[in-house]
């Protein structure tokens, strides 16, 4: 088995929303994939809050800390700070293209200098023993994707990475805004593809534009691992069916009246340590896409779910504005 095999389904790292609340209501839909937290710069880490950076609950196992950075020695030391903290592996990001990480040196520009993404890898391979894996994009700019992906990845390999994840399009630096940057630039599968093939033994996993388990499933006849990103967040119930699509678990209706039940716990264990119910109930907004009174489930979570003082049975009211039609159980 390749290192990493194990995660053949991920959910992607992205900032703002990918957070503690997010991962954990993702891990009551999905008890296998992957799931990332948003990219945390090494600096944060090492000087800020940490546990407000870096808490989660138990529950969101397996669960990746994506580092932003590009001084191997601060990488190493946010690495060991994050496997402290209970992380399952420790990811650099190499593929964001906002302002804010151009300006840090970091992100989608390090395309441009593999050989010191190597060095960081290197580094933090050598502070931690759990898994090092890099998230990056086929090339940036002006790059030929061919020999700018292999540069990369063959980089980052000889530093003992245990697994790449491409992002299967360029990130323009310059004329692109971080938006666009997710949409403008065409995807190229087939790039990624032909690098698997001449990698045969490394772990190689595919992220962009992916919009369902179905798609992904695809994927994975040329790689070795597919990770959702918008499609799982603005559609959450896709990930209902995960663990018997991806890992062979029992094909059966899923209890989403008992995720509700979940999650109410939950948001209101949040409200008790000063939280609002709005931190949790953002996540869940698309979580009845295209069912019967969704729209209606939107609206209240939308509005009365960041009223002030609003609890937990927000949440319920909500959900019983669903009309299931007997499919109560289903994914929706």
């Amino acid at each position: 088995m390749l290192k990493n095999q194990e995660h053949r389904l991920a959910v992607a790292p992205m900032m703002d929303w990918t957070d503690r609340h997010c991962r954990f209501f993702h891990r009551r839909l999905t008890s296998r994939a992957l799931l990332y937290t948003e990219m945390v710069v090494a600096d944060a880490v090492i000087h800020g809050a940490r546990d407000r950076l870096l808490g989660f609950d138990v529950e969101e196992h397996p669960v990746a800390l994506q580092l932003g950075g590009s001084d191997p020695a601060k990488l190493a030391e946010a690495a060991r700070i994050g496997e402290a903290f209970g992380y399952d592996e420790i990811n650099l990001n190499v593929g964001c293209p906002s302002d804010r990480v151009q300006s840090g040196t970091f992100g989608a520009c390090l395309m441009k200098v593999p050989d010191l993404v190597a060095g960081c890898v290197a580094a933090m391979k050598g502070s931690v023993t759990i898994p090092v894996t890099v998230k990056c994009r086929i090339g940036v700019d002006e790059q030929d994707p061919e020999p700018a992906l292999d540069a990369l990845a063959g980089g980052v390999f000889n530093a003992g990475a245990d697994a790449l994840w491409v992002h299967a399009r360029k990130a323009w630096l310059e004329g692109l805004s971080p938006k666009e940057n997710r949409d403008i630039p065409p995807l190229d599968y087939d790039r990624v593809y032909r690098f698997k093939t001449r990698k045969p033994n490394e772990f190689i996993g595919i992220n962009g534009g992916i919009q369902s388990l179905e798609e992904a499933r695809v994927h994975l006849d040329h790689v070795d691992g597919a990770m959702l990103g918008r499609a799982a967040y603005h559609t959450p119930g896709i990930l209902a069916g995960a663990d018997a699509a991806f890992y062979g678990a029992p094909s059966e209706a899923f209890d989403f009246a008992a995720l509700i039940d979940t999650m109410a716990g939950y948001a209101a264990r949040h409200i008790e340590r000063g939280g609002r119910l709005g931190h949790v109930t953002r996540h869940m907004v698309g979580l009845f896409h295209g069912l019967p009174g969704a729209r209606r489930y939107r609206q209240i979570l939308s509005t009365d779910a960041n009223r002030p003082g609003a609890g937990s049975d927000v949440l319920k009211t909500a959900f019983a504005a669903v009309d299931f039609g007997g499919r109560a159980a289903e994914a929706a």
